[in-house]
């Protein structure tokens, strides 16, 4: 299988997974097309630019800026803020060095250690495993915390507003998704006696730089990146079954790269916009589709393709098969209630 991932990938060098892209894994689940483009390690920013179709994706200079400076005044003086706000007293303090010039290997080997001494403290700049289709994925969560009754808690710095004590919905369950992938991390290396289900959010307060922290409970969250993973496990056969012509190699004409992206079926919704670099071209792609409307329009109209199709039955136009039925009833009931409303 690494043969024919190494064949997929062509020339390009292998996209290395963290925390944010593992997370996004779980947004949709049900798409053949980004679990094998992530199973093979594609730059999907480079490819989506090759074809014609780049995106607006990513965090912007001002929310980088922001997070960074946060998590430098937290982590400022051996961490004297942060400590009061996790409310964690004397204990110790361990800073790894991410700009050590230590390999990644040397660095996991020494969170390793510290995290097999038990000694109480916070681990700074530490360094996890994670595998993710056949592939080593190096993990830096912002912090670990030991606590007092011996189990760890991951520590997850953000830098969106916590205000009147409600927070952006989507900001903090993407939070939780990507603590929940340092949870797991870790207990694959110490076991899940040894670390808690529940996540530290540490974020800004209202409209001031002054820190809130909360607790999250990620079993939800790692549950599904479990199955999501395991499904990335067994991608092997849906890349065997690939005919050999396909390659996402972004040194080949775009014609090719779009004859390659045609093989693997997508599962595109709405909300692919804000987690995935193809979903620019997924959407062209389902221009016309009832997927393109959004999960809840597809599954209601499960087995009806196209946007046309259902107008017709929504109208009578078209008789609906005995599996179309259900859902031609939704439809005709729809047209009855908007013809009525605009009447």
């Amino acid at each position: 299988m690494l043969n024919r991932l190494d064949q997929l990938r062509g020339t390009a060098k292998a996209k290395r997974h963290n925390a944010r892209t593992i997370a996004a894994l779980t947004g949709n689940p049900g798409c053949s097309r980004r679990a094998v483009l992530d199973a093979a390690g594609i730059d999907k920013v480079k490819l989506a630019e090759r074809i014609g179709f780049p995106g607006s994706f990513g965090q912007s200079r001002f929310a980088l800026a922001r997070g960074n400076a946060f998590e430098a005044m937290l982590k400022a003086d051996d961490c004297a803020l942060l400590r009061s706000v996790l409310d964690v007293g004397a204990i110790g303090y361990q800073d790894l060095g991410a700009d050590a010039d230590d390999t990644l290997s040397a660095r996991h080997g020494r969170t390793r250690e510290l995290l097999a001494s038990s000694r109480p403290g916070l681990i700074d700049h530490p360094l996890l495993t994670l595998p993710v289709a056949g592939q080593t994925v190096f993990l830096e969560p912002d912090l670990i915390a030991f606590q007092s009754e011996g189990r760890l808690r991951v520590v997850e710095i953000k830098s969106f507003a916590i205000v009147d004590g409600q927070a952006d919905a989507a900001k903090v369950s993407a939070a939780a998704v990507q603590a929940a992938v340092y949870v797991l991390a870790l207990r694959n290396l110490l076991g899940a006696d040894r670390v808690s289900h529940e996540a530290v959010l540490v974020c800004p307060s209202n409209f001031s730089l002054q820190p809130v922290a909360v607790t999250l409970d990620v079993r939800k969250q790692l549950s599904t990146l479990k199955r999501q993973l395991s499904r990335m496990s067994s991608v092997a056969a849906l890349i065997a079954s690939l005919p050999p012509s396909v390659s996402f190699d972004v040194a080949l004409p775009p014609d090719a790269l779009l004859d390659s992206l045609a093989a693997i079926d997508a599962r595109y919704a709405p909300e692919c916009l804000s987690s995935c670099e193809m979903s620019v071209y997924c959407r062209d792609e389902a221009h016309g589709a009832t997927a393109a409307l959004g999960r809840s329009v597809r599954e209601s109209l499960g087995g009806i393709e196209l946007i046309a199709h259902a107008l017709d039955l929504s109208t009578g136009a078209v008789a609906p098969t005995p599996e179309q039925q259900e859902a031609a009833a939704l439809l005709r009931q729809a047209a009855r209630l908007r013809s009525e409303a605009l009447s």
